[in-house]
């Protein structure tokens, strides 16, 4: 039987993979393919779904794409400055199993929102800009699903806030532009917004910095939340700060515009009495670059990553130093617990036309190594991603990175960084035929299986090659909602090795405890990898609930 798993699992490879062009290898580390010269629009947020499809949009005042409607279907936008009706796309789902994509249908401007995925698996997707700043929109993953729209969905009005999926399976809907305050989706009785006082105490006249903070749920079930140049830890139950956390050293700021990334970094030894929980901040733009590159000036990015452990008693942050200056970079949780940070420029500000000399390099970031190696230069794309691109992590282990579009319309010629319609994976080092021997194959369970709280777990699992017992682990990742640099509800749990035992030949089974609360894991579907020697499986989809 085991056997027979295998060889399913390993067809189904051939099958995803073919669908693909061919890749040409390379000497440095991790390596690049594109997947589609064009899918018609500018991938500007993205959402990976639990049957592996990628929801896709841009916005809808941008003049007509390249991707048409179905027969009968068109944007009506009286006050829409470039076209008053579009029967073109501007959101597009597509599928990674097959590399194909269709048109999806959006009725108001998506432009700059934020959202999530709901325990049931629905992308609930908030606010937006003129037209769209109300609402709220469910998409639901199907064979032929589109977006369905309430027209006063939120409370207050959502252009560049950041939503948290809570552990009552609500989403939090944090700020934006000209609101400190939050919300919570789907609405309550009384619709009522929340004031933060810190959201107007980190906002810069005329250049804000506070925009799309950067929230993450701590294990205490309080959120951080960041912005600008520092954070507090909120009790969002009773609208109070219990804790604020120091500023960055050198009190730069890293929220949009100046647009560096954050990232919850793994959370480990669940069972533990105390968990630590993480947060890493890298690049941005040093203050004032926005309004210099207004002026035509281009100010260098910042090249240094700021750390702090967010559940000690007197948090401190911690300055690393990366090897490449960036703003406007994407981080991305690996499922074998290393950090890659993709895309991005290494001057200027988020902003029409205000970046400068993309980096083309990832570079990987080893949170376990030593602070004077934990980072590592990776092989480069040939396309610029800058304002307005995404990445995210795909059940294979490959990143998916689209958009770039640093203009107020779409721009093919006489620009310096053309709109970009492309996608691209990239291929970590993990994914190298090298490993294969190493390479875990889940057999057991099957992919959308239930599981449940602080509960055994057994997986099974086949390795062709020696196994070192002591280095096989099982991590669990949230997909996340990416846009403008951040990854909203991105999380990777490691559940350890509590018991590993061979159970046939090159067959072994792995025995670990489920998180313990919503307070770690929000209940949802999650991406389940087994981890040999630092190399991944493929994932498997579990219903946490």
């Amino acid at each position: 039987m085991a056997e027979m798993s295998t060889l399913c699992t390993f067809l189904f490879s051939l099958l995803l993979f073919a669908s693909h062009p061919l890749i040409l290898p390379t000497a440095a580390d991790g390596r690049w393919q594109l997947l589609q010269k064009s899918i018609g629009i500018s991938s500007m947020h993205m959402q990976l779904l639990k049957n592996d499809r990628v929801v896709m949009y841009d916005r809808t005042d941008f003049g007509p794409s390249t991707l048409p409607l179905a027969s009968g279907k068109c944007h009506n936008d009286p006050t829409n400055t470039a076209v008053q009706v579009d029967c073109t796309a501007h959101s597009v789902e597509y599928d990674v199993l097959s590399n194909k994509f269709r048109a999806l249908t959006v009725q108001s401007n998506v432009w700059c929102s934020s959202g999530g995925v709901m325990p049931d698996g629905k992308l609930v997707q908030t606010g937006g800009f003129s037209d769209g700043e109300l609402r709220v929109r469910v998409f639901s993953p199907c064979e032929s699903c589109d977006w369905h729209e309430t027209p006063n969905g939120l409370a207050a009005k959502r252009w560049y806030a950041t939503n948290h999926v809570l552990p009552d399976g609500r989403q939090i809907v944090v700020g934006g532009r000209e609101q400190f305050n939050y919300e919570f989706v789907p609405k309550n009785i009384a619709a009522d917004t929340f004031k933060l006082h810190f959201l107007s105490e980190t906002n810069e006249r005329g250049v804000e910095n506070n925009l799309y903070p950067f929230v993450f749920l701590n294990v205490d079930g309080n959120l951080f939340i960041f912005a600008n140049n520092r954070a507090i830890l909120l009790d969002y139950v009773n609208n109070k700060a219990v804790k604020t956390y120091p500023k960055i050293p050198g009190g730069e700021p890293r929220s949009y515009p100046s647009t560096g990334s954050a990232v919850l970094l793994p959370l480990k030894n669940l069972t533990a009495a105390t968990i630590q929980a993480e947060v890493l901040v890298c690049g941005g733009a040093p203050k004032g670059s926005f309004v210099q590159a207004l002026q035509g000036k281009f100010v260098k990015a910042l090249n240094t990553c700021a750390r702090t452990s967010i559940t000690d008693p007197k948090p401190k942050w911690v300055l690393e130093t990366m090897p490449l200056a960036r703003v406007m970079g994407d981080m991305v949780l690996l499922p074998n617990g290393k950090v890659l940070v993709i895309n991005g420029a290494r001057s200027g500000s988020a902003g029409w036309d205000l970046g400068r000399d993309p980096v083309l390099n990832p570079v990987l970031y080893m949170p376990d190594n030593e602070i004077e190696s934990r980072f590592k230069i990776l092989n480069p794309t040939k396309i610029p991603r800058m304002y307005h691109s995404t990445a995210v992590l795909l059940r294979d282990g490959r990143v998916l990175v689209g958009g770039s579009n640093p203009h107020a319309y779409y721009n093919f010629t006489g620009v310096l960084y053309p709109t970009e319609l492309s996608l691209e994976a990239f291929y970590p080092g993990y994914l190298d035929a090298k490993f294969n021997n190493l390479r875990p194959t889940i057999v057991a369970p099957k992919s959308m299986s239930g599981i449940r709280y602080n509960k055994k777990l057994k997986i099974k699992v086949v390795i062709t090659g020696e196994v070192t017992l002591n280095l096989l682990s099982v991590t669990m990742v949230s997909p996340a909602f990416n846009t403008h640099s951040f990854s909203m509800n991105q999380r990777l749990l490691v559940l350890g090795n509590d018991k590993v035992m061979a159970s046939g030949k090159s067959t072994y089974e792995i025995e670990v405890m489920t998180p313990g609360s919503g307070n770690l894991a929000p209940a949802g579907f999650y991406l389940l990898f087994v981890v040999h020697q630092d190399i991944p499986s493929q994932g498997i989809w579990v219903h946490l609930k």
